[in-house]
C-alpha cells in the first residue's frame, strides 16, 4: 500500500509562483508514473501534469503548458508541481496520485490507484 501526502499549497496572488510537494510512503513509487491533478469548487477533478516513472517523459494539461513543472526525485520518494505565474482559474485543491501499472505519464485519472488527501491552492487576483 502506497500513502501520499501532499504539500505546499497556500493563498497566493495572481502572478506568483508555488511549489507542490507529494511524499510516498508505504513502498517504493520510483517504477510507477505520477500525477497531479485539481478539483475546484463545483467542477470535476481534472488532469494537470504527470511524469513518467524516471522522470523522462512529461505530460501537461494545455491550460497549464509553460507555466508548471512536474520533477520527481525518485531517492526522496517525492515528486514536485512548479507553479509559476499562477492565475486565479488555478484555485483549486491538487491532488497528487500513483499509477503503480504504468510508467507512462497518463491524463486518465482512473488509471491512477493511490491519491493523496490534497492540499488547498488559492490564487487572488
Amino acid at each position: 500500500q502506497v500513502q501520499l501526502v501532499e504539500s505546499g499549497g497556500g493563498l497566493v496572488q495572481a502572478g506568483d509562483s508555488l511549489r507542490l510537494s507529494c511524499v510516498a510512503s508505504g513502498r517504493t513509487v520510483r517504477m510507477y508514473a505520477m500525477g497531479w491533478f485539481r478539483q475546484a469548487p463545483g467542477k470535476e477533478r481534472e488532469f494537470v501534469a504527470a511524469v513518467s516513472y524516471a522522470g523522462g517523459s512529461t505530460n501537461y494539461a494545455d491550460s497549464v503548458k509553460g507555466r508548471f513543472t512536474i520533477s520527481r526525485d525518485n531517492a526522496k520518494n517525492t515528486v514536485y508541481l512548479h507553479m509559476n505565474s499562477l492565475k486565479p482559474e488555478d484555485t483549486a485543491v491538487y491532488y497528487c496520485a500513483a499509477d503503480r501499472y504504468n510508467g507512462r505519464p497518463r491524463a486518465l485519472g482512473n488509471v491512477y490507484d493511490y491519491w493523496g488527501q490534497g492540499t488547498q491552492v488559492t490564487v487572488s487576483s
